[in-house]
């Protein structure tokens, strides 16, 4: 960016659901400029383009990182794709924003630390229930000593099967402690203000394989953190599609003086017609006159912000890097059926 006036430029890679909403929110934005999107698909490519009035597509992100100026990339792609297109961004000296998880590995997640440090670039990871109310005014509440000591607690995000089956097409290639999981764990460490230390995790397939989707149905994992508090996690995907919501969410923490409930199986709605009961969603995205609203386009645009006033983000690549690195100990714990250590932070000079 030459000036503090003009509009961050902004390439996206990746057109699926998650790519989509971001082309469409930052396309809408003031501060924003969706001058390139990609995916392997030319046919979607030329659909965003159309929709969004975007001048350049791409069905390799290589090119789109050697096409037009760009200030900041989007990385949308599925769960174990991040890494190639954000690295190459970040060597090609563009700020990343990337989709949850960060990485699916920390060595990856240290190379794309390593690559930004380089560059000097920001990375931001999309954990955007930061953003929410509620669990922004918990951290507040919690940071002031308001329920004492934090002793333990319980984060679930558990989704109906709809979400392996249809909302997305590479269920069999992540888990759902990788799809859903991450923003409980990027809480419960943002909250604690702690770093986690070891993990135990257990899981079941049974379900989703029964479908040829080779993958978790549910994992359950406890993780112990620096703080001396330890915390249960638990992500599903395969509710009956008769559970009134997409997606069932729930956050406790237990403290020596209090405690705090973050409950968002239901937000604020709820409808009946004649042919369901259901609680619909609108804390994270939820169109609103014309355009779309909530947690999530003010995360997106937080990043703006970051790269307009050259400040780091409001969660880092450190913080995700955390998250990948205690997500790998849960799958590795999966593995041997035992404890697992948490790879540790690496110093920045490292």
């Amino acid at each position: 960016m030459s000036g503090a006036g003009e509009r961050v430029r902004l390439g996206i890679i990746g057109l699926g659901i998650m790519g989509e909403a971001y082309a469409r929110i930052y396309s809408q934005h003031p501060l924003a400029a969706v001058v390139a999107v990609c995916s392997r698909r030319r046919e979607r490519v030329e659909e965003i383009q159309a929709r969004y009035a975007v001048p350049h597509g791409a069905t390799d992100y290589r090119a789109l990182l050697d096409g037009p100026d760009l200030d900041a990339v989007v990385v949308a792609t599925p769960d174990r794709e991040h890494f190639g297109p954000a690295l190459a961004a970040l060597q090609s000296k563009r700020h990343v924003l990337i989709e949850k998880p960060m990485t699916t590995s920390v060595a990856e997640a240290d190379e794309l630390l390593r690559a930004a440090r380089t560059a000097g670039r920001l990375i931001q990871v999309a954990f955007n229930h930061r953003w929410l109310s509620a669990y922004y005014q918990a951290k507040q509440l919690i940071a002031a000593g308001e329920i004492g000591a934090p002793l333990a607690g319980y984060a679930r995000k558990n989704d109906t099967i709809f979400v392996p089956t249809e909302y997305i097409r590479w269920a069999g290639e992540t888990t759902p402690a990788w799809f859903l999981g991450s923003h409980d764990i990027d809480l419960m460490r943002w909250f604690l203000d702690a770093e986690p230390l070891e993990a135990r995790a257990w899981g079941r397939r049974e379900v989703l394989a029964g479908r040829s989707i080779a993958t978790y149905d549910v994992i359950q994992a406890q993780v112990k953190f620096s703080s001396g508090a330890f915390v249960t996690f638990e992500s599903a995907w395969v509710y009956p599609r008769s559970f009134p919501s997409i997606v069932d969410s729930f956050v406790e923490l237990i403290g020596t003086a209090g405690h705090v409930h973050l409950d968002r199986k239901c937000e604020s709605l709820e409808v009946s017609t004649v042919e369901k009961f259901s609680y619909p969603k609108g804390f994270l995205l939820a169109e609103i006159f014309g355009r779309l609203r909530g947690a999530f386009p003010q995360c997106l645009e937080d990043f703006l912000f970051a790269i307009r006033e050259n400040r780091p983000p409001a969660v880092t690549g450190e913080d995700g890097r955390q998250v990948t690195a205690t997500l790998e100990a849960i799958h590795r714990s999966l593995e041997t059926g035992r404890s697992e250590p948490v790879a540790p932070p690496v110093p920045a000079a490292s």
